[in-house]
């Protein structure tokens, strides 16, 4: 799969807001330092900006599809706020787990990180050229998702010298799209994804 625009897929929590153990309620949102000029950036050097997350908090009944999708309404109007270039230009999500306590939603799902569903989605949408796009995320499940579909991939971690897979490590998503806005070029080296992929 290839198109014309590169996107930075980005995880939500522990990486755009602070990581609060199953988030439900908008009140419960405080972004990460940074994290809403770091966004910024990427949009003003042409990057898409697409989060993409695991919410199982759903599977375990602890909210509603339409409560997440008040949660990141707020989650824009506090990036919007803190820098209006701050613009996320996409959000997907999987509500789906495979021990979900909420049985429409107890399935192993193509979409849940680390299983590339979500980018590929979002590949389709925006016409992506995965060779050219990042994923950024705290958990190596980010990090497989992302090289899953052909990206190169970030991991967030206090420990730069951490076991991991990802093509680099920073601390913050500050210094990670530093890295991103650094690295000229598509992923080398690196077998092309697949044409098409399930939904």
């Amino acid at each position: 799969m290839s198109g014309s625009n590169r996107a930075v897929f980005l995880d939500r929590d522990g990486t755009i807001v602070q990581d609060v153990n199953y988030l439900h309620k908008a009140e419960q949102l405080r972004l990460m330092p940074g994290a809403a000029d770091a966004i910024a950036r990427l949009r003003q050097a042409g990057f898409l900006a697409i989060v993409a997350t695991n919410q199982s908090a759903i599977a375990k009944g602890l909210l509603t599809e339409a409560e997440l999708g008040d949660i990141h309404r707020r989650l824009g109007e506090m990036l919007a706020e803190a820098n209006p270039d701050a613009r996320l230009d996409g959000i997907y999500y999987c509500p789906y787990h495979p021990e979900a306590e909420v049985v429409a939603y107890r399935q192993s799902s193509y979409l849940r990180k680390p299983r590339p569903g979500m980018l590929f989605k979002a590949a389709r949408e925006f016409q992506l050229d995965l060779g050219s796009c990042w994923m950024i995320g705290d958990g190596e499940r980010d990090v497989q998702a992302g090289q899953a579909v052909g990206s190169r991939a970030i991991l967030l971690s206090n420990d730069l010298n951490v076991t991991t897979d990802a093509d680099r490590v920073a601390r913050t998503l500050s210094e990670a799209v530093d890295i991103v806005l650094a690295t000229p070029g598509r992923t080398p080296l690196r077998p092309a994804a697949p044409a098409a992929a399930p939904a």
